[in-house]
Order: C-alpha cells, then sequence, then structure tokens
C-alpha cells in the first residue's frame, strides 16, 4: 500500500513546513555567538592590562648590558665570605620585623653597613616596599613595615662610603 504525503505529514514522518530556517537568521546567530566570545575577549584583556603592566625590570636593556658588571660584582660579593642570614616575624599589630645578621668569614660582626631591606611583590610592582635596616646590636640589622600576606621576594642591599658592596634576593612567604 502506497501512502501520500498528506497521509505521511499527518502521521508525523514528513515535518509541516511552520518552520523554515533562513539565511539571515544563520547569519544572525553566527554574529551573536562571536559577538559574545569577542565582547569576553574584550573585557578580559581590559582586565589583563590594568592590573598587571608586565614589566619587572624599568629599563632591561640597559641592564642587559651590565650584565657582566653584575657578575663581577658578584664575584666580588663572594670572595668576601659573608654569613648573612635574615629572620621574618610578623607583630600583633600586623608589621613585618625584619631581622638581618651579618658576620665576616671568622664570625665576627660585620659594622657600619648601610643596610636597606625591600619586599618586591613577584605579580605586580605596586605593591613593592623598601625600608632602611638601623644596626641595633653589632653585625645586627632590623627593621619594620607593612606588608600583606603571601609571597615575597626579599631583597638585602648592603652598602658602605656609598658603594654597593653586597646585594641578596631570596624568595619568602608571609603568613
Amino acid at each position: 500500500m502506497m501512502r501520500s504525503v498528506n497521509d505521511m505529514r499527518d502521521n508525523g514522518i514528513v515535518p509541516s513546513a511552520g518552520f523554515t530556517l533562513k539565511g539571515w537568521m544563520v547569519l544572525a546567530a553566527l554574529l551573536c555567538f562571536f559577538g559574545v566570545i569577542a565582547g569576553a575577549n574584550a573585557v578580559m584583556i581590559r582586565y589583563a592590562i590594568s592590573t598587571f603592566r608586565g614589566e619587572q625590570e624599568p629599563s632591561p636593556y640597559e641592564h642587559g648590558l651590565a650584565y657582566k658588571k653584575d657578575i663581577e660584582a658578584a664575584r666580588a660579593q663572594e670572595s668576601l665570605g659573608w654569613k648573612v642570614s635574615a629572620g621574618v616575624s610578623r607583630g600583633q599589630d600586623g608589621d613585618v620585623f625584619l631581622e638581618v645578621q651579618v658576620t665576616d668569614p671568622l664570625q665576627r660582626p660585620v659594622t657600619g653597613l648601610a643596610l636597606t631591606g625591600a619586599l618586591n611583590s613577584p605579580p605586580d610592582k605596586k605593591f613593592d616596599t623598601q625600608l632602611a635596616l638601623a644596626e641595633t646590636a653589632p653585625g645586627i640589622y632590623s627593621g619594620r613595615l607593612r606588608a600583606a600576606p603571601g609571597q615575597w621576594d626579599l631583597l638585602l642591599s648592603a652598602s658602605r662610603d656609598g658603594a654597593q658592596i653586597f646585594r641578596s634576593t631570596n624568595r619568602i612567604t608571609l603568613r
């Protein structure tokens, strides 16, 4: 028995002609889809650029040219044979206390240094803080500053008579 198209349409085999997908509908759907993706990307790019500049060194080219001087300074620092140890603790008021002990190869305290410390935020330079450490006892330098919990780079720099003679960078975690 042969069925007619009308019989097939009535039984649900052939769809009715109520909805037809037009070309402009497909175009509108594609434009909306890619428009949402482009909008989300634009928001994320704007947020990424406004929160992190991506710059770690203010003058990277000049710093690269001075690389040989950095190597020579590191060798001169190593020849001193100093032992430098730093302790970091947080006080009840939330301040961070930094205490640095500097000794020579014979375990004698090294005095008379102009010692500075800095806590540098690895992801964003705008949170960096610096302080000058005062000599509180022979060979012991201390200071305090405010810093949020998290990972920091502790940068210590010692100079005498205006010339930098020691530099150290260590990653620490503040709680």
